[in-house]
């Protein structure tokens, strides 16, 4: 389902709790509102639709790829870049890492692991970062 954008600063700066199996459906709300902003919008985070769990979404070149609990267990090559986000007005300053190693569970709730490097790298550290109540 489509969800409104949460704009609500004091909502977005919570850190986010666990997801479990019950917030499965976040994964399918987060792709159709994802798709709804596929021209202005290549990731987002549970709290930007009102959820307070650690679900993300990431627009990784042709595919949207649902993360449960992501958890960034490996960074490296530290650069500083500019990003927007649907949640907040205007672009700001960020650090990110060129490559990253993260681990999540799946929709069918199996462990994962991607390495990844540049956008894909950013898109999932914004959303990360979106979990754990930090905005950019």
């Amino acid at each position: 389902m489509i969800k409104p954008i949460n704009t609500n600063l004091q909502k977005l700066s919570r850190p986010s709790l666990p997801a479990t199996r019950a917030d499965l459906f976040i994964g399918q709300d987060l792709q159709d509102t994802l798709a709804a902003h596929r021209k202005h919008c290549i990731g987002m985070a549970a709290n930007m639709i009102g959820e307070n769990k650690r679900v993300i979404i990431a627009q990784l070149g042709p595919l949207p790829v649902v993360m449960f609990n992501p958890q960034i267990i490996s960074q490296s090559h530290p650069y500083q870049t500019k990003e927007g986000c649907l949640s907040l007005p205007g672009e700001r300053f960020a650090k990110r890492y060129h490559q990253i190693t993260v681990q999540f569970l799946n929709r069918a709730w199996q462990k994962q692991s991607l390495t990844l490097t540049d956008l894909a790298a950013e898109i999932v550290q914004h959303e990360i970062d979106h979990c754990n109540g930090i905005l950019i």
